[in-house]
């Protein structure tokens, strides 16, 4: 049963997502966590960090992490846990692989059309506000810690974030290297 609810969730994704693999995190979040609670928060955000740190596509990786761990976590064994792995990987990319096939064919002819430019142009906000609803689903209290219990851990994680977006967004610095370096003071502060 959960190889198919796998199958379906990630295949609706797949096809429904628009805007790249940020994007999709928020739509994974909602059905692994909210609907089907076959992953915590905690877990989620585990992902979101090795799916950043391993090649590849983050939508995938993701998939890739969450097929595994939820049936992992509904009593399968492992090998099991690696073929639904392997389930919702493909399912993420069976239907947009076969659309994207179709819709180049289709661009490539009409790609000067109006039409065309506008669809486009009304995809952008859309896609951006997918990537906000990802950002702001990973600033929670698993993230930053909680005011209330650990005031010192709150705010030694907001400052790690500002610093590291200044460092990306104005000063340019590599965002491997942030990493690295936030890495190391996590081992250091925490």
């Amino acid at each position: 049963m959960i190889f198919l609810k796998l199958f379906i969730i990630f295949s609706k994704i797949g096809i429904f997502n628009y805007g790249g693999g940020y994007a999709m995190l928020s739509l994974i979040q909602n059905e692994v966590v909210v609907r089907n609670h076959w992953l915590t928060n905690a877990e989620f955000t585990d992902i979101v960090a090795i799916s950043q740190s391993t090649p590849g596509p983050i939508g995938i990786n993701a998939a890739t992490y969450v097929g595994y761990t939820a049936v992992l976590n509904a009593g399968y064994p492992e090998w099991m846990a690696t073929l639904g792995s392997i389930l919702a990987s493909l399912s993420i990319i069976w239907l947009p692989f076969i659309l994207m096939i179709w819709i180049s064919h289709y661009l490539m002819s009409h790609k000067d059309s109006p039409i065309v430019k506008d669809i486009f142009r009304a995809l952008r906000p859309t896609i951006v506000g997918l990537i906000a609803a990802a950002a702001l689903l990973l600033m929670t209290k698993d993230n930053f810690g909680n005011p209330t219990e650990d005031l010192q851990l709150f705010i030694i994680s907001v400052l790690l974030f500002i610093v590291s977006f200044f460092a990306t967004r104005r000063y340019k610095i590599n965002p491997i290297l942030v990493m690295l370096i936030s890495g190391v003071l996590g081992l250091i502060v925490y």
